[in-house]
């Protein structure tokens, strides 16, 4: 019930606020913010409870499940015991390597069972999905399991579930929401619509993050594309509505091959399931070459999310144009799916593809590949943002730079690697959310974000100027704040995957992406320097105040996240140790085959 409430309290307060008269802006605000409090509350409550939630995990609930369809829906005792040997049949192929016949069809026909009653084959399809879920080794720690029939006919399910991958990146978008919110306490301009979109797209993007039917987190991934589109295309800059349909025909052309590589795993020998679990166990099954287009399928979509080069030209164009709030989301998690559908989906939908050989010697496989693009975002993006004259549009290329990282990390395929990458995710979402504030907070004060024109302002606001120079730091990779220690186990991980099994990741990958990290230093030196140091080349700049209330409300939680998790990264690497390794182990079995 509690991912329930997380996932619909914001979206169910986004339409009720759509019923509020217009002009009552203060309580549409209020009803707003009361929402996100709650949501987050929740959020906070999911972390405290994760460890101690044996009755909830996927493994017991779908033993329950199973438990309740043979012996309280199934009347005839021969059918029973066809099914009880059907299911130790299942169990005995957990994890086997192309073992034949995985369909529900083929193991009721080893065991006799007639499926000719429509009764008894839609049940038997639910205990053969339940029970080929509980093999699936990323099972062992989803917890607050919720699932239920949704769209019978097509076996589609309601099922929820979260595990140290998605729990933190959960609690990150309901922090966001809060802030968020709170930030856009000035907005005028079409409040009641911007703050019911706002919650809309919370829940996407929360629904993303918990959904395991693949139906289900299609309908979530298409949730968040309309509330973003809109929220740049009224709320943004000058070349809103460009900026707007560049971003959605981009992650609309991804989705289109996300869609048909979900339909192609749904017909697949029969298997007729969305059940992610399900799927992933089966995934021993797929041959290399139907992998092959599965994980190409798959890449694209969330390519363009992440964004990886070289379909990242729309993040720029919708960063500029996003009003500031838009921006943190955008960067904060929006950007995070994309990451979190390579870890959730295309390395354990599809292992063999990612460490088999294609037909690219220069790569030797897609993992090698998607090392070699990790490189490019990092250089290449931190070399765009030097390049800057636009102060938001140098934090929309320090993204594209720092989620090559997460990319790097992921190919190296170690637990170094995947804890970095991972961490990576989680800790850019803190720093860029809090850079895109930076920015938000000067130019509605210069009306401006060219950095040429800026200078001085340390001097005339002091406490913005310290608070920045966290946020900035942050991002740098600082010792002691949260950027570092990701950065640092990406390239641990990376350096100790050469000779490994799984990617035999060459340490000249290390040694190209290093310069990205002075390239970093470089641009966030420099933007510090030409921002609050030298004399004021304006004079009007003598008249900025300096952080209000909701600036700093804003702010100050980020600041003292970066420095928190810089300094005690264990709290969110005890979360996700078990759910990663978990991924590496699907991916090692896949490559040792």
């Amino acid at each position: 019930m509690l991912l329930t409430l997380v996932t619909f309290i914001p979206g169910i307060v986004g339409l009720i606020i759509l019923a509020l008269p217009s002009e009552k802006k203060s309580l549409i605000k209020w009803t707003a913010m009361a929402a996100a409090v709650v949501t987050f509350i929740i959020s906070c409550m999911l972390l405290k409870d994760y460890h101690g939630q044996g009755e909830d995990k996927a493994i017991a609930v779908f033993d329950r499940q199973v438990a309740t369809i043979v012996d309280d829906q199934v009347n005839d005792e021969g059918v029973r015991t066809k099914m009880r040997s059907a299911i130790n049949l299942i169990k005995a192929d957990y994890g086997k390597d192309g073992a034949d016949g995985r369909g529900p069809s083929s193991y009721a026909g080893r065991v006799g069972l007639s499926l000719d009653d429509k009764e008894t084959a839609q049940a038997w399809h639910d205990v053969w999905e339940l029970t080929m879920a509980q093999g699936s080794v990323i099972s062992e720690n989803i917890n607050y399991v919720e699932y239920g029939s949704w769209i019978s006919s097509f076996n589609i399910h309601y099922f929820m579930g979260a595990d140290g991958l998605s729990l933190p990146l959960v609690w990150l978008t309901a922090l966001l929401g809060v802030i968020c919110l709170g930030y856009s306490w000035n907005i005028e301009k079409a409040t009641k619509a911007y703050f019911a979109l706002f919650l809309m797209l919370q829940t996407g993007i929360t629904g993303v993050f918990l959904a395991l039917d693949f139906f289900l987190f299609y309908v979530f991934w298409e949730v968040v594309l309309l509330p973003m589109y809109f929220l740049i295309g009224f709320w943004g800059g000058p070349r809103r509505i460009y900026a707007a349909i560049k971003f959605f025909i981009y992650t609309l052309a991804g989705s289109v091959l996300m869609l048909i590589a979900m339909l192609a795993m749904y017909f697949h020998a029969g298997y007729d399931t969305f059940n992610v679990l399900t799927l992933i166990e089966a995934a021993n099954t797929f041959s290399f070459d139907f992998q092959f287009w599965l994980f190409l399928g798959m890449f694209v979509a969330f390519a363009i999310k992440v964004p990886i080069f070289p379909f990242h030209t729309w993040l720029p164009d919708a960063h500029v144009q996003a009003p500031t709030a838009a921006s943190v989301v955008l960067a904060g998690v929006l950007l995070k799916m994309g990451g979190y559908g390579f870890f959730r989906f295309s390395f354990t939908l599809c292992p063999n593809a990612g460490t088999g050989e294609i037909a690219m010697p220069i790569f030797g496989n897609f993992i090698n590949f998607l090392a070699v693009l990790g490189v490019i975002n990092i250089v290449y993006g931190a070399f765009c943002a030097l390049a800057q004259k636009d102060f938001k549009s140098l934090v929309a290329y320090s993204s594209v730079s720092h989620m090559g990282f997460v990319l790097l990390g992921l190919a190296a395929m170690t637990d170094a690697g995947v804890q970095g990458a991972a961490l990576q995710m989680f800790n850019h979402g803190l720093s860029s959310a809090m850079m895109f504030l930076i920015v938000g907070v000067i130019y509605d004060r210069a009306h401006h974000r060219n950095l040429d024109k800026f200078g001085g302002i340390g001097a005339q606001m002091p406490y913005y100027t310290g608070v920045a120079t966290v946020g900035f730091f942050a991002s740098l990779g600082l010792p002691g704040l949260n950027g570092f220690i990701s950065e640092f186990l990406v390239f641990m991980g990376a350096y100790d995957a050469e000779g490994s099994s799984v990617a035999g990741m060459s340490h000249m990958f290390v040694y190209l992406a290093v310069p990205g990290i002075v390239l970093t230093a470089a641009y966030i030196l420099w933007t510090i320097q030409r921002v609050f140091m030298g004399e004021m080349k304006s004079e009007s700049y003598k008249k900025f105040p300096d952080l209000n209330f909701r600036e700093v409300f804003a702010l100050a939680p980020l600041g003292i996240l970066c420095i928190v998790f810089g300094v005690w990264p264990r709290l969110i690497l005890d979360f996700m140790d078990g759910s990663l390794s978990a991924i590496v182990r699907v991916v090692e079995a896949a490559a040792g085959s």
